[in-house]
């Protein structure tokens, strides 16, 4: 049932949607038919897979580049307080940084023809969930897990690597699950304001100032979809991860 009444329900909003549009006479650049979609779908697949490739690109390294600098920060500012004060306002910052008004800014510093403001974008709104949920993760070592850690004689990294890590796994997951979503809007969105016209959000443009909208509405369903492979991934990298992640005591 779990899998079922998803699939139920979504055939049946479709079914809603189309009887919507051609009863009440809705037009196109409101919203097409799904009908419609379906066909641009299959009229332009092999356009929207190549789209879908760069901009999943795009959003795969700007992620790996964010989450790892998003880790080791964290894992400094939870060893060193002073660091932790310094960067905690340069956090905020960045989490309110609008999109809108970066990309631009980065098209503008690396060129019309250069990926590296779209993958710099991604990063850095990964960046913010993943520091977050890491250094809360950190911060979660129980306090008998410490103690018994240093009664046995363990390390500073005996402890870290036995306790601390495994504990903090699944705030870093948390992270990741957020900021996967958050990478593939972040490099749609980059990729309204200039560059090279090679991924879904400059597609999406494009066919809807040419009045293309079912087209349009076509590059919108792969960007759900490629939003739902990340998505997927991470749920499966954090599975396989909290295996290896059990703390062995208790």
């Amino acid at each position: 049932m779990r899998i079922v009444a998803p699939l139920v329900l979504g055939a049946a909003a479709l079914v809603l949607w189309e009887v919507a549009v051609r009863a009440l006479g809705i037009q196109p650049y409101l919203l097409p038919a799904p009908s419609a979609i379906l066909a641009q779908l299959q009229a332009t697949l092999g356009g929207i897979v190549q789209a879908a490739l760069a901009t999943g690109r795009n959003a795969l390294l700007g992620l790996l580049l964010g989450a790892l600098v998003g880790v080791v920060v964290a894992a400094l500012a939870s060893r060193l307080r002073w660091l932790d004060q310094v960067v905690a306002p340069l956090v905020a910052a960045i989490a309110v940084v609008p999109i809108v008004a970066l990309a631009p800014v980065l098209q503008t510093m690396y060129g019309a023809t250069s990926e590296m403001p779209r993958i710099v974008v991604v990063a850095i709104a990964s960046f913010v969930p993943v520091f977050i949920t890491t250094l809360r993760g950190l911060r979660q070592v129980r306090p008998v897990h410490r103690d018994l850690m240093r009664a046995y004689g363990a390390s500073g990294w005996q402890a870290t690597r036995v306790v601390t890590l495994p504990g903090a796994v699944p705030f870093v997951f948390a992270g990741l699950t957020i900021a996967s979503s958050v990478a593939v809007i972040s490099a749609i969105v980059a990729e309204y304001f200039g560059g090279l016209q090679n991924g879904l959000g400059s597609r999406i443009a494009s066919a809807a100032a040419q009045s293309g909208y079912p087209r349009a509405w076509a590059y919108v369903v792969a960007s759900i979809v490629l939003g739902l492979v990340f998505y997927a991934v991470t749920l499966l990298a954090e599975r396989t991860a909290s295996r290896w992640a059990r703390i062995p005591v208790s």
